[in-house]
């Protein structure tokens, strides 16, 4: 099977996803709560729209396919579901927080950890197997976070915090991944979206009156956050989960390329060190997914 156009799609997400600053930045002087509350609203809005519109057919699959299901396994469903929505905010609201308010830096940090984050919580919670290689990867990963944490810890927090809740969004998503994922995104949107609305009322802010405000909404909303999905989950149908794990990292990589050339965000020494020691443990942790893509481009040839 030819993957050219799957592996097009995945590069496309990851690169448009490295630019996620362009959509917060402008909007920094806003109360991070707001600009959740606009993005969840508006994304909420967006894919009834989408799903209703053009995706009847598969909402109903999904809801068959959940009403197939015994009790037991529906309440189970159900709270993964629940818990996955709640998961996502928290990573939403963080991401925000540090990308307006921390650094770009450290926002890229997040992500460029979360995959190894997100193996270790599998081998924790779900029991996954974790290779010599991979644990060494891990060791490395600790160090770097020693050497980010002098003089920088509370960026450091706020990072790892950002990491861990979407490493354990994909480990909660790993459990619904009999549902189609757009759909599966809209129900968790539309849930938090309830639960929130009495936060809405009691700590949003003044409604925004300029139109740079709701133009970045706009942009966060469709340009990274549907178009996106759209383009992942069609990558995710032809090429595996190995490939996904090299090419995601063009994300964060982006994001620190704007951190230090766009928006000349200063690098320490030590916080040198830490970022190469991070690239260090995702070469070590990636090393024989890097190995066999190596060797399977030598093949084709």
């Amino acid at each position: 099977m030819n993957q050219s156009r799957y592996i097009i799609a995945a590069v496309i997400t990851y690169f448009i996803w490295g630019f996620f600053s362009f959509g917060l930045k402008p909007i920094a002087g806003y109360p991070p709560l707001d600009i959740l509350f606009f993005r969840l609203y508006v994304s909420v809005f967006f894919l009834i729209v989408i799903n209703v519109g053009f995706r009847r057919k598969k909402m109903k699959a999904d809801w068959d396919l959940f009403n197939s299901f015994d009790k037991n396994i529906q309440k189970k469903l159900g709270s993964l579901i629940v818990g996955g929505s709640l998961i996502l905010m928290t990573n939403w609201l963080m991401f925000i927080i540090v990308m307006n308010h921390i650094s770009v830096q450290a926002a890229s940090l997040s992500y460029l950890v979360c995959p190894i984050i997100t193996t270790v919580l599998a081998f924790l919670i779900l029991k996954e197997h974790l290779t010599k290689i991979k644990w060494f990867a891990v060791g490395i990963s600790l160090l770097a976070c020693l050497v980010l944490s002098i003089g920088h810890l509370i960026d450091l927090v706020y990072s790892l915090i950002v990491a861990c809740s979407f490493a354990l969004y994909i480990i909660i998503q790993r459990s619904l991944n009999v549902f189609d994922s757009f759909n599966l995104l809209m129900t968790q949107l539309l849930i938090v979206a309830v639960l929130m609305l009495p936060l809405v009322f009691i700590f949003s802010g003044p409604i925004p009156t300029e139109t740079i405000f709701y133009q970045c909404v706009l942009m966060i909303v469709v340009l990274f956050t549907i178009i996106p999905m759209f383009l992942n989950n069609f990558a995710l149908k032809g090429i595996d989960s190995s490939t996904v794990g090299i090419l995601i990292y063009l994300n964060p990589i982006m994001n620190f390329i704007l951190a230090i050339f766009y928006y000349k965000e200063a690098v320490s020494p030590m916080q040198m060190i830490g970022y190469s020691l991070i690239l260090l443990a995702i070469l070590v942790f990636n090393s024989k997914t890097i190995f066999n893509l190596k060797k399977l481009k030598k093949s084709e040839v």
